[in-house]
């Protein structure tokens, strides 16, 4: 048999397939099992991308990307602004008492501390501190100043991704999944909201590296098997005989004779004929299912299923993974990565209302996430970053303790990359020395990366204290250079694609060499 220049079987082939796997042999799932592969043969990846062939044999990395919704300021977290340093503007920008920014040792980031009686206007009170996580993970830390080009928040959240288009429209996620996913079963999985959620405009990609989209982390690996968990089913040997017997009637049909070359009819085969057992043959929908077997409430086992081997640890680490979205995709992702499932996850909180699991914590996140500044800034910001940092916080140590190669002792961490998309900033002016203000959409602000793989303990840019604005630098030497303040959105692209390793040759993007670590 040969497959097409589209890595596809021709009609009277896939016929001729069936019927042998009908006859009992074992030959037709290695077979199809390469039809995608052949659409995405080291040549075809060169013309797509430059991608180099030894890259495509080598060891995957991983990329995480966290939605930091609605805006979440930099001078709020790891580049804040004491009171003192601002001078005369200090009673109308937003800058802390000198006692709310402490200063991490041996590091240029600084530590927002904030304690309130309320988040706005819902009786709960905040009191965050972001020492512990700087001092914690100062040294994998890369914090890159920005200048977008959309305060709007569908258009930010995506142009987050692409850097503004900078690289054929495609996503982040898309480059690290054309680049390390070939091999993968799902290699990118996509849980956020919004732009955050939108694939790229770049159409000549495989089909695999676009994202796939999930809304209910909780539950959405319970659809990962055909029959499985259901009831009574017939023996899994009786189902595939009727889906090869589906399989040959679909092909013989008027249909499926029409539009055998239709690419949609295409990826429908192949997601139903080659994804499907795949994601069967891991057993997933017992792998990445975090919830437990408890009868009568949730009796997995009277269905066939079972709880994830790491089931007790993730629930102990997110116990509300039922009630919160951000807690059940954070669980999701580190399954995804760990069996192998995907090279890249994202997630992040959504506009909607999060509820907490105690008295003191009803909300566990308000409404608009970090776009609550509408309402009030200085609380909504301290509570969202204190939710997002609790989160990668406990992402970075599941990580690290995960084996990626025993033989080399790398952990999983090692070759992971955490991107903090932050949308946006928020406008800098207040009513004199308030601490109970709103702010605005404003285009200035940074990004939190995390790795490894990145040159930690680093502000790449700085910020002007006076004005409260950040400035840019040189993405290949990190100079910083004050005054810069025109966009760098394909700086920050090609930092996170350099420092993933990514092969960008022939994109015209930036040398952003000040991003990696040497």
């Amino acid at each position: 048999m040969s497959l097409r220049n589209n890595g596809r079987l021709s009609r009277r082939e896939m016929l001729k397939a069936l019927s042998l796997c009908a006859a009992g042999s074992a030959t037709l799932g290695p077979l199809l099992s390469g039809c995608r592969d052949a659409l995405t043969t080291p040549e075809a990846l060169e013309r797509l991308g430059g991608v180099r062939r030894d890259r495509l044999d080598g060891k995957p990395r991983f990329l995480i990307v966290i939605g930091a919704a609605g805006g979440a300021s930099i001078v709020d977290s790891f580049l804040a602004v004491r009171a003192s340093e601002a001078g005369a503007n200090a009673s109308k920008l937003n800058t802390f008492a000198d006692e709310q920014v402490q200063g991490v040792d041996g590091s240029p980031f600084r530590a927002v501390k904030v304690s309130s009686p309320r988040l706005g206007n819902i009786p709960q009170a905040v009191n965050t501190d972001q020492l512990p996580f700087v001092r914690k993970h100062k040294d994998s830390m890369l914090v890159a100043t920005s200048v977008g080009t959309s305060v709007n928040h569908v258009i930010a959240q995506k142009r987050s991704l692409t850097g503004n288009a900078a690289w054929r429209g495609r996503t982040l996620q898309e480059c690290v999944a054309l680049q390390y996913g070939a091999g993968f079963p799902i290699p990118n999985v996509n849980m956020a909201m919004g732009g955050y959620s939108e694939r790229g405009t770049d159409h000549s990609l495989p089909s695999y590296c676009y994202g796939e989209v999930v809304s209910n982390a909780s539950l959405w690996p319970l659809g990962l098997d055909g029959s499985k968990g259901i009831k009574d089913a017939p023996p899994r040997d009786v189902v595939e005989l009727a889906r090869r017997t589906r399989n040959t009637l679909d092909s013989r049909s008027v249909f499926g004779k029409t539009f055998e070359n239709a690419p949609a009819l295409q990826r429908w085969n192949e997601q139903r004929i080659v994804g499907q057992p795949s994601l069967e043959a891991r057993e997933l929908i017992n792998r990445l299912n975090v919830l437990p077997n408890q009868p009568p409430t949730l009796p997995l086992s009277e269905y066939g299923l079972s709880s994830s081997p790491d089931g007790d640890r993730l629930r102990a680490l997110f116990p509300d993974y039922l009630t919160d979205p951000v807690q059940s995709q954070a669980a999701l992702a580190f399954l995804l990565l760990k069996y192998r499932v995907s090279v890249t996850v994202t997630l992040g909180p959504s506009f909607n209302v999060a509820v907490g699991s105690t008295r003191e914590q009803f909300i566990a996140s308000p409404p608009l996430a970090f776009d609550f500044s509408h309402t009030e800034h200085r609380s909504g910001q301290a509570f969202m970053w204190s939710r997002v940092l609790g989160v990668v916080d406990k992402l970075v140590d599941l990580l690290k303790a995960e084996p990626f190669d025993e033989t080399s002792g790398e952990s999983m961490w090692d070759r992971t990359l955490i991107y903090v998309a932050t949308e946006f900033g928020r406008t800098r002016n207040r009513p004199n020395d308030a601490v109970e203000f709103s702010s605005g959409h404003d285009l200035n602000n940074g990004f939190l990366m995390m790795s490894p793989m990145l040159k930690g303990n680093t502000v790449l840019g700085g910020m002007d204290p006076l004005t409260g604005l950040t400035y840019g630098f040189d993405p290949r030497t990190g100079a910083p250079e004050p005054g810069k303040l025109t966009t760098n959105e394909p700086d920050i692209f090609s930092g996170v694609l350099t420092a993933m390793g990514v092969d960008t040759s022939g994109s015209g993007l930036p040398d952003a060499s000040a991003f990696v670590r040497t």
